[in-house]
């Protein structure tokens, strides 16, 4: 039996009219793996020589151009895959290596790998315990700096 689910046919709908040019043309999976970051970007049928990423303040800007495919006049009967120069931006936040970001482009698919900076790393910091005193087998032994295992 099937229910009617309005909420369910209202985000449908708007789920359409926010798609922006670049979203369905450049459909973009991102996601953090251990100290890195991955954007995988879909540019199928993109002849790679024109694909163009770079990086301004923390602005990463990717171009991309697809080639009509038509030689000579054609009539259209279905025309649904978008051709031109397209380009997406994102905008990176101050934790990432700027200067370590790679691209790789293999079977339609854009690869950048966006390392976590050094400085933006988590790390553990030892804490000593200081001015206390030990007491071994009933006496009490200075006060020196004792490292605090977890």
């Amino acid at each position: 039996m099937a229910t009617f689910d309005p909420f369910r046919d209202f985000d449908r709908m708007l789920a359409g009219t926010l798609r922006t040019p670049a979203s369905t043309a450049m459909p973009m999976d991102l996601y953090r793996t251990g100290e890195t970051f991955v954007a995988k970007v879909d540019l199928p049928g993109v002849d790679p020589s024109t694909v163009d990423v770079d990086v301004e303040d923390r602005t990463l800007t990717i171009r991309a151009e697809r080639r009509e495919q038509t030689d000579g006049e054609v009539q259209w009967l279905s025309h649904e895959r978008p051709s031109g120069t397209f380009a997406r931006q994102l905008t990176l936040g101050y934790g990432v290596a700027l200067d370590r970001i790679e691209a790789d482009y293999s079977d339609g698919v854009l690869t950048l790998t966006i390392p976590v900076a050094e400085e933006a790393r988590p790390r553990k910091i030892s804490v000593n315990h200081t001015g206390g005193h030990r007491v071994i087998s009933g006496e009490t032994s200075g006060t020196e700096a004792q490292p605090v295992s977890a």
